[in-house]
């Protein structure tokens, strides 16, 4: 399957312009970064694979893509979380309920460490390299659509997988903001795949610590500005830390700003039912 090219938008966010790499749009099936780090594993023949056996999260958009992944390949898969909650049990929503429906086998346990040879193992996110593949062709569309003209690029991170590859294959300075972790864990993701240090995104810091998956109003809020003032859905659990981020260090940046929306959409099924049981926000 080979992709085209996603349209990098104008918009204006609190009075700010920037551009929008809308990787939202790559694929109804993948979620943005996901169609991106997985495109080695649609383009490769893998004889003899038979299954595929990730980990991560109940809620997790690597864990969906990768059950449309092998449900297009003809592949099992099998999915390893730490922990399903009851009230996911009993009322599957989003990306859980979407894996579900494509096939995918979870279990409640460490993911086996020894595997056979007609298995692969794709690490929590998507943290391999095999995900530069489709991430060099991202660079490239950027490339070609900035026609020449300097970008400063921002992403939000999980792994930091896309974002280390992207400072790898662009000559414009990559920033990011760890998601899941510190800063310290997000170097820790990059040094996974990579020795050279030079070749790191720079990483920015909210000014206040987050964390991972806790539910936070100004989170929300900053969603439904977004969505309010740019007509564009973003992510509710990565996209909003990311905004408020760059915002806060707007001051660090010199050229044109080049958001990259990296999808996760399905997600937000989940995420508002959350918010909607806690804040009671969301009309």
């Amino acid at each position: 399957m080979n992709f085209k090219p996603t349209p990098i938008q104008n918009a204006t966010f609190e009075n700010i312009d920037f551009l929008i790499k809308r990787d939202d749009l790559i694929h109804p099936d993948f979620s943005g970064n996901k169609a991106r780090k997985f495109a080695w594993f649609l383009k490769e023949e893998l004889r003899g694979v038979k299954k595929v056996i990730s980990y991560g999260s109940s809620q997790s958009n690597a864990m969906y893509s990768l059950s449309v992944l092998a449900k297009m390949r003809g592949w099992e898969f099998e999915y390893y979380v730490d922990h399903i909650s009851s009230f996911l049990k009993r009322n599957p929503h989003g990306n859980y309920l979407f894996a579900l429906k494509n096939g995918m086998k979870i279990f409640e346990k460490p993911y086996p460490k020894n595997i056979s040879q007609d298995t692969i193992l794709i690490h929590e996110g998507g943290r391999q390299k095999e995900a530069a593949y489709g991430i060099e062709i991202l660079a490239r569309e950027i490339l070609e659509q900035s026609r020449k003209e300097p970008f400063d690029v921002f992403l939000p991170s999980g792994t930091g997988t896309t974002a280390l590859f992207l400072q790898k294959y662009l000559p414009f300075r990559v920033y990011t903001t760890a998601c899941v972790g510190s800063e310290s864990y997000l170097k820790d993701q990059f040094r996974l795949l990579e020795s050279d240090q030079t070749l790191f995104p720079t990483v920015l810091n909210s000014k206040k610590r987050y964390r991972f998956g806790k539910l936070y109003s100004e989170f929300f809020k900053i969603w439904i500005k977004l969505k309010q003032q740019t007509g564009i859905e973003f992510d509710l659990l990565y996209d909003p830390k990311g905004w408020l981020t760059l915002l806060e260090n707007i001051d660090k940046f010199e050229n044109r700003i080049l958001y990259i929306h990296q999808g996760g959409i399905i997600g937000n099924i989940s995420m508002i039912k959350r918010y909607e049981r806690k804040m009671n926000e969301y009309n």
